[in-house]
This record gives C-alpha cells, sequence and structure tokens, in this order.
C-alpha cells in the first residue's frame, strides 16, 4: 500500500451502508473515500476535493447517478466513473458505457471488484472513453 500518494474517492449512493462499507474498504486499501448520500449533495460540497475518481450509484433518490456524470461531463470534468448498482438493465448499462464510465458493476460483487476498477481506472494511458 503506498501512503504517499493521496487517491482521492468520491462515493454517492443513497444506501448509508454501502457508503459506510465501501468507505471502510477504500480506508483499508489505503483510498481516501468521501461519502455524499446523494448528487445534490455532492454538487452542494463546497470544500470537495479534487477527485481521482467517482463511484456512483445508477438509481438515487434525486438526480441520478447518471444524470451526475452527464452534468459533470458537460462542465468539463474529466474524472472517471464507476458505477455501482443493484440493478443490472441493458439499456441502462449501455448508457452508462455510452457515456465512457470506467466500469459497470454490481452491488452483488465482491469490494474487490470496486477497488480493481478504482486502480484500473487511475491507469495513465486509460482510453474507456471512446
Amino acid at each position: 500500500m503506498d501512503t504517499s500518494t493521496h487517491i482521492y474517492v468520491a462515493v454517492v449512493d443513497d444506501e448509508e451502508s454501502v457508503c459506510r462499507s465501501l468507505g471502510r474498504v477504500l480506508r483499508a486499501a489505503g483510498i481516501q473515500p468521501v461519502t455524499y448520500n446523494s448528487a445534490e449533495e455532492f454538487l452542494f460540497d463546497q470544500k470537495r476535493p479534487r477527485f481521482d475518481c467517482l463511484v456512483l450509484d445508477v438509481q438515487l433518490n434525486g438526480m441520478s447517478g447518471l444524470a451526475l456524470h452527464q452534468h459533470l461531463t458537460e462542465t468539463g470534468s474529466t474524472t472517471p466513473v464507476i458505477y455501482n448498482t443493484a440493478h443490472d438493465e441493458a439499456d441502462i448499462r449501455d448508457k452508462a458505457k455510452q457515456m465512457g464510465c470506467a466500469a459497470y458493476l454490481l452491488k452483488s460483487q465482491p469490494a474487490e471488484a470496486v477497488l480493481s476498477a478504482i486502480h484500473q481506472a487511475l491507469q495513465p494511458g486509460d482510453t474507456n472513453h471512446e
């Protein structure tokens, strides 16, 4: 574990248990998580750090994870996005991939899948965006 580099990852999920458990897993891996219970909470956080990666739930109360990703892209963000969802619907998965997500994961997958996706998304020269 390299603690000389701080990697900041936002976890946006309306399930408190998911935020808590992913936060623990990320901290154990030497990653600095910041959790949000909604897309709006994320957007209104004036003190948020520059994130290296975002882990978004697809279906959130209020603005969806897809809408948040689209908004961030339209404002010039190139931060990699990983979707972590309980609802695997082909049309939503296709839209997420068209938007250039780094990974589309199911919440039923082990936490190691999220860690692996984050590490892969942060690799230099990653070309998941088209």
